[in-house]
């Protein structure tokens, strides 16, 4: 039999015996995906060993990568990952979270429910901060770690991915625990964040970040989203004036079409276009714009876009 016609067969027979069973059963037998983010990369067997101990806590738990691929200790781009992922995956999700350069540090440990009941698990360092501000906090728990923590790791103070956060995600992914068991509450609104500017429109002029790079293909990507560049006015095919900025320094300024598609100008042109989270992106048709740009990506680089003819400032 199947594991799901097990578990099913198991809730139809504790709820004969009484509604009570059948509860604490079906509870205890439902499973969520366990999803992994790192800095580790797989050179090395510490993505591995998180995996192991998640199976060691479940076997038949579904574990799948986000990624362990972001650069080392940045936060920001972790806090982004998240972000842009996250709402594709089912309600009851947990994600496991390290980029943490804090570790074994007086930095909380927790773990964070959206109100949509996606659960985040990793260090109160920022990662958190997309997520909390776009999702909402129902409920953020501070990880008891003399009660969710691998046995035998207690002298372990660097790798609180396994030790901690891959074993407390294992046991809410496969029911082993409530959330309610993770630890004490914390108020929702502490979670840590980091700082960026938001997006934001002054007359004619919208103003963002570059939080990431597209990095496969050098496209430029902002946090202005559909409606706040609407406002603009601006229609397919027009002309866009976008300038790109370094702490403030100017580092390019190029007027491109607003398109659609990659195939509304021809190969080696630039477009402005949305991207597939509906926010303003720059590219180049079958090209890298950040490469011939030199542009790069993250809270100090900002970007303004206008109407072509519009004043930039």
């Amino acid at each position: 039999m199947k594991l799901s016609g097990l578990i099913g067969a198991l809730c139809l027979g504790a709820l004969m015996a009484g509604p009570a069973l059948a509860q604490a059963q079906c509870a205890q037998g439902a499973r969520h995906a366990l999803v992994l983010m790192t800095d580790f990369g797989t050179a090395d067997g510490a993505a591995s060993a998180m995996r192991g101990v998640a199976f060691g806590v479940d076997p038949t738990l579904q574990v799948s990568e986000l990624t362990h691929n972001i650069p080392e200790y940045d936060i920001w781009l972790g806090a982004y990952r998240l972000y842009q992922t996250a709402n594709y995956w089912p309600k009851g999700s947990v994600f496991v979270n390290v980029i943490d350069p804090g570790v074994g540090t007086a930095r909380k440990s927790v773990v964070l429910k959206t109100r949509e009941g996606r659960y985040f698990v990793g260090p109160d360092n920022g990662l958190f901060t997309l997520i909390a501000e776009r999702d909402g906090v129902a409920e953020l728990r501070e990880i008891d770690e003399k009660v969710n923590r691998l046995e035998g790791s207690a002298e372990s103070y660097t790798f609180h991915g396994r030790d901690v956060y891959a074993f407390v995600g294992a046991r809410l992914a496969s029911g082993a625990i409530p959330f309610e068991q993770v630890g004490p509450v914390l108020p929702s609104d502490s979670v840590v964040k980091l700082a960026y500017q938001k997006a934001e429109r002054k007359g004619d002029v919208v103003r963002g970040i570059i939080p990431v790079l597209d990095v496969k293909y050098g496209n430029v990507w902002t946090n202005i989203p559909k409606a706040l560049f609407e406002e603009l006015k601006i229609g397919a095919h027009d002309k866009v004036r976008v300038r790109f900025l370094h702490k403030g320094k100017k580092v390019a300024e190029v007027v491109a079409p607003y398109e659609h598609t990659f195939g509304g100008v021809d190969k080696g042109q630039p477009l402005v276009y949305l991207n597939s989270l509906l926010e303003v992106a720059v590219a180049i048709s079958q090209g890298s714009f950040a490469q011939r740009h030199k542009i790069e990506s993250g809270v100090d680089w900002n970007v303004e876009i206008s109407r072509a003819g519009s004043p930039s400032r």
